[in-house]
């Protein structure tokens, strides 16, 4: 016993079988990436980009979208377009909606988030109040605010009730409100969804930098303008590109509630492709307006991306 109590044992690794260390070649290396690969390249350039060159291939032909097109114009769909004054007119929309949701519905985020997102009592049901419109299809929120804006709906009962001899007004039937009634739809709808990105930014916001600086003598405003605004930047750029793209291909919204009426007053671009191209069974033309919506998303994403959000990018990598 005394000679097996002073011996020292080693305990070994187990042993494993000789082929499962060997390392893999390049040629396994590359089949197993392109398993992953492949199937999803396949799908992406079936349902993507082939698609966009037929897009292409159909806005150089007048074709109403049956049998092979034959009658070639070249460029002339695109000269029609721009020179058509309703496309003008929808270009024009499209960026004040743009702009609107740039200088309204993303401050307005942003303010509630700051708002609701860490002291408010009760701010987990606000949240999910202010959440609440975007879980809505756009089909059953353009439905419910056909109703909110109709003659006798709630606006109006509302405004005459509390407005001595208030006059009803027709909003989405009247040329001078109908693009900002329509905008206010888009608000309620979206910004939720910029409210919960913010608030999802600012739990990323150390609270010992903001009362750091409240010691130092700054005041809420400068914390914010300062410390919690310029950590919460990342997002903000984020929401930025996100809501320039939806305003550009805001379509269901607008075709429901006014169809781009009254008198091609709420037209914007995928309204005025629908309308004026598929629609009218008129798909090379209708095929060059989703052409030059494309080219303007991709122009935009390309240059925001490299000269805005690079140095998101740059911050990841590194």
């Amino acid at each position: 016993m005394s000679t097996i109590a002073g011996q020292r044992f080693r305990i070994l690794p187990p042993q494993r079988p000789a082929g499962r260390d060997r390392p893999r070649t390049n040629r396994e290396q590359l089949l197993t990436i392109a398993l992953f690969v492949i199937p999803g390249a396949i799908i992406y350039t079936l349902f993507l980009i082939w698609p966009i060159f037929q897009a292409v291939y159909f806005s150089l032909y007048k074709w109403n979208g049956l049998g092979v097109p034959t009658d070639f114009r070249g460029l002339e769909n695109y000269v029609q377009a721009f020179n058509h004054d309703v496309f003008q007119q929808a270009i024009t929309h499209s960026l004040i909606i743009t702009v609107l949701s740039l200088v309204v519905q993303l401050p307005l985020a942003l303010i509630l988030s700051v708002t609701i997102g860490r002291k408010l009592p009760g701010r987990m049901i606000f949240r999910s109040i202010f959440f609440l419109p975007y879980v809505f299809s756009e089909v059953i929120t353009a439905i419910i605010w056909g109703f909110v804006y109709h003659q006798n709906g709630m606006f109006n009962t509302i405004f005459g009730t509390i407005i001595p001899g208030y006059e009803p007004i027709t909003w989405l039937a009247d040329r001078n409100f109908a693009l900002y009634a329509v905008f206010g739809v888009i608000t309620w709808k979206y910004f939720g969804l910029h409210m919960i990105l913010y608030m999802a930014s600012l739990q990323q916001v150390s609270s010992e930098i903001e009362e750091a600086a409240r010691i130092d003598g700054a005041s809420e405003w400068q914390v914010l303008r300062f410390i919690t605004f310029p950590m919460m930047a990342p997002t903000i750029r984020l929401t930025i590109y996100l809501s320039v793209l939806g305003s550009l291909n805001q379509f269901v919204l607008i075709w429901v509630l006014t169809a781009g009426g009254p008198a091609n007053a709420t037209h914007v671009l995928a309204t005025y492709m629908y309308r004026f191209g598929i629609k009218s069974f008129n798909l090379g033309f209708g095929s060059a307006i989703a052409v030059i919506i494309f080219a303007v998303c991709l122009i935009f994403s390309i240059g925001y991306q490299r000269t805005i959000m690079h140095r998101d990018y740059a911050g990841a990598v590194e």
